[in-house]
């Protein structure tokens, strides 16, 4: 029983770091400088970095609701 919910406790955290340092990949590669304005680097720091916790939890909370999901499928019999 323990076992489970630390396996639990695991995959998430794994998944929610993984899709944050992907989505902070992603991320780094879009251009942003229009969008800021000159000398508002932190701000712009500030603001990717929310972003990548934002879409990274997001993706992940999905992710990891199919994987609950799938597991739920064989009370369906």
């Amino acid at each position: 029983m323990f076992a489970v919910l630390g396996q639990d406790a695991m995959l998430g955290i794994v998944s929610h770091i993984a899709f944050m340092a992907i989505t902070w990949r992603i991320l780094m590669g879009v251009n942003v400088d229009a969008l800021i304005k000159k000398g508002k680097v932190f701000e712009a720091r500030m603001l990717l970095i929310l972003l990548t916790i934002v879409i990274g939890t997001t993706v992940s909370n999905v992710f990891l609701q199919l994987v609950n999901w799938t597991k739920q499928l064989q009370y369906l019999l």
